[in-house]
This record gives C-alpha cells, sequence and structure tokens, in this order.
C-alpha cells in the first residue's frame, strides 16, 4: 500500500479511549504494517469529543457518523459505541466500502449479527475486511493456552470452568448508565463480560457449543438517574452450562455485583492429562500441568505468541497491550488480503450461545440445543 489507512474512531469514551491509545501505538511497534492516519474520532458530544480527540491524538473530531463513513480520507470504522448503533453503524460502513472493527457484541440481536455476517461476506468480494473486537484473544498467555490445548499437552478436554466477576454495581446507590439500559445493551453482564467468555471457550478449545441451560438474575432493580430513580432492565448476573460438540462441560459464571472482583477472568481448561488455568488479573502468567504438577510460566519470551514486539523477557504487558494488537492483526489481514479472526461470523456464533443462554433463563432454565450454522 502506498498511502496511510485513514481511521475513523466511533465513541471516544472507555472503548473508544482504548481503541485511540492502540491507533496511536500500532504503527511504532509494527512498523512492517501500512501506516495510519488517526484521522477523526466521533462522538455526539462536540466538546467532549473535541477535547478527547486533541487528549488522544486524533486530526479532528466529529458528531455524525454518517457523514465520517462516506468520507474518501476514511479506511478504517472502528465502532466502539453502546450495543444498540453496531449494527446500522456496520452495515453503512461496509456498504461504503470501508474495513470494519466492531466492539463485541457484535450486536445487541441475533438477527442483527445473521444480517451484517451477510453484508461481511458481500464486502469481502469487494476486498474490504471486518473484525470483532474480542481483545483478549490476543492476551499472550491465553494464546499459549490455545496452543498448548491443541497440542495435546492436557490430553482430552472434559471440563472447564469459566468466569468473568466484576464489582463496579455492588453499591446499589451506583448511577444509572446505558449498560443497564436493554433498549441500548441489549443485555446486561451476558452480553458485556459473558461475550468474552463464551468466545475464549470457542477459541481455547476450538470447539461449538451444542447446548446451553442458563440463569438470569437482576439484583438491584432501579439504579439513580439524572431526573429520579430508573428502572434496571437486564441482568447483574448470569450462570450457565455449557456443552460442546465434542462432550467438554463448561461452567460459565459473570457477574458484575462480585465484592471484591475488580476484573477477573478466571479460565481453567481440565483435560484427561492436565489442565491449563488464567487469571486476566495476573494476565502474564498461565499455570500449566500435562502430568508432572503445575507450573507457573511467566508469558513474557520473545517465542510466546504476540511478545516479539515488545520487551525483553520479564517485563510484562498490560491489558492496553491486546488492543495494539489486535489493531496490528486487522491492518496486517488488509495487507495481506486475508480474513482476520474474530470474524463476524464468530460474533454470531457467540450471539447464539448468548441468545440461547437467555431464552433457557427465561423458559424456566430448561436445556436448549443450538442449532449447527
Amino acid at each position: 500500500m502506498t498511502r496511510e489507512l485513514g481511521v475513523a474512531v466511533i465513541g471516544y469514551s472507555f472503548m473508544g479511549k482504548a481503541h485511540s491509545n492502540a491507533w496511536r501505538n500500532v504503527g511504532a511497534f509494527h512498523p512492517h504494517l501500512p501506516r495510519v492516519a488517526q484521522q477523526v474520532l466521533v462522538g455526539r458530544d462536540a466538546s467532549a469529543v473535541s477535547a478527547a480527540a486533541h487528549q488522544f491524538g486524533w486530526r479532528e473530531s466529529a458528531t455524525d457518523w454518517r457523514d465520517v463513513v462516506t468520507r474518501d480520507d476514511v479506511d478504517v470504522i472502528d465502532i466502539c459505541t453502546p450495543g444498540h448503533l453496531h449494527h446500522e453503524i456496520a452495515l453503512a460502513a461496509l456498504r461504503a466500502g470501508k474495513h470494519v472493527i466492531v466492539e463485541k457484541p457484535l450486536t445487541n440481536t441475533l438477527e442483527e449479527s445473521a444480517e451484517l455476517v451477510v453484508a461481511a461476506e458481500e464486502a469481502r468480494a469487494r476486498g474490504v475486511r471486518s473484525m470483532v473486537g474480542f481483545n483478549y484473544r490476543c492476551v499472550p498467555a491465553l494464546a499459549l493456552a490455545r496452543s498448548v490445548i491443541a497440542e495435546g499437552r492436557i490430553g482430552e478436554v472434559r471440563q472447564v470452568r469459566a468466569s468473568y466477576l466484576q464489582d463496579w454495581l455492588v453499591d446499589p446507590d451506583a448511577p444509572m448508565t446505558w449498560r443497564l439500559r436493554k433498549e441500548e445493551a441489549g443485555s446486561g453482564v451476558l452480553g458485556d463480560l459473558g461475550s468474552h467468555v463464551v468466545d475464549q471457550v470457542r477459541f481455547l478449545l476450538d470447539d461449538e457449543i451444542a447446548s446451553v441451560s442458563g440463569r438470569l438474575e437482576t439484583f438491584v432493580e432501579s439504579r439513580p438517574g439524572p431526573s429520579g430513580p430508573e428502572p434496571v432492565t437486564v441482568d447483574d448476573a448470569a450462570w450457565a452450562l455449557l456443552g460442546t460438540s465434542r462432550g467438554a462441560v463448561v461452567s460459565l459464571e459473570v457477574s458484575r455485583m462480585a465484592a471484591g472482583r475488580k476484573n477477573a477472568l478466571q479460565i481453567e481448561v481440565f483435560g484427561s492429562r492436565g489442565s491449563v488455568a488464567f487469571d486476566l488479573e495476573r494476565l502474564n502468567e498461565l499455570w500449566i500441568d500435562t502430568g508432572e504438577g503445575r507450573t507457573r510460566v511467566l508469558v513474557t519470551e520473545p517465542d510466546h505468541p504476540h511478545l516479539e514486539p515488545w520487551w525483553p523477557p520479564g517485563h510484562v504487558l498490560g491489558w492496553d497491550h491486546t488492543f495494539t494488537t489486535q489493531a496490528a492483526g486487522f491492518l496486517a489481514a488488509i495487507a495481506a488480503g486475508t480474513d482476520p479472526t474474530p470474524s463476524f461470523e464468530d460474533g454470531l456464533a457467540v450471539q447464539r450461545v448468548l441468545d440461547a443462554i437467555e431464552r433457557s433463563a427465561v423458559a424456566g432454565r430448561d436445556t436448549v440445543a443450538l442449532a449447527r450454522s
């Protein structure tokens, strides 16, 4: 490619900040990839988005994404908005011939996700690439765990314990946010954190979820809003028992009301000969047991996944590095004309599981079988 790829990020708060940091740094640590121009940051509040654009290194800001997705100087649309906007923006961007990244979950509904998969397939024929932002696939320790499992070092996978626990909603007086409104978020912790867990199960095991039995709970039914109490219309916590197509059993638990847990994505995979264990709050470590006892591996060596561009051995990475690695993978796929992962198809597969968990919970926790795509 002879020119920079112009990037636009839609959304400027939590995820917009994380993605902005990635686009600012990706060229410095991956100089062999196409260069990017931080063209425009988009948000509804003109003053706030302008300040954020200046802070994060964007050339300009804008308040209407519809104008941005058709600009000639924008090649990549990176969507970091609340979930109810994902479908409309991604569809418009794909039809405009822009490469698209969408933060997880892909959309709020199964139907919208399926429509985006079709649109992405049609765009792929024109050389347009698309990807879902499951950034934890870029954690070196989790990528190493996938390799250990795939190589058969722990034997046949039998069971998985997977949880993602946070505590930022423990206080019943914590204020209302868009994440607690079904019309914007689609679901509560199930879509927010559960989507990461489901994607990791699929990623680590290279297997599909075939059946689910789920339960959802809302512990605090209203929150303080700007004009008084507002109803919480999504789940605070969710549980599910999942069965994979190859017979593994997965217990899943997610909550934003787990006191003392700040960002604890914990995964243990047990096989017929050993196990692997990971905790996001210690994201540079992987515990591996291949039949000779558990060993702690500090995943910072140059030959470990995703580590080559970064620091000398023992110099740990952080949460933000995953987004830079994710951006690099997307740029590499664009340059090579290949399909990046995780794809919109992966996003749809996760959405199928989330939908089945919700249907199981509503129906009285009966097991729901997933149709094969």
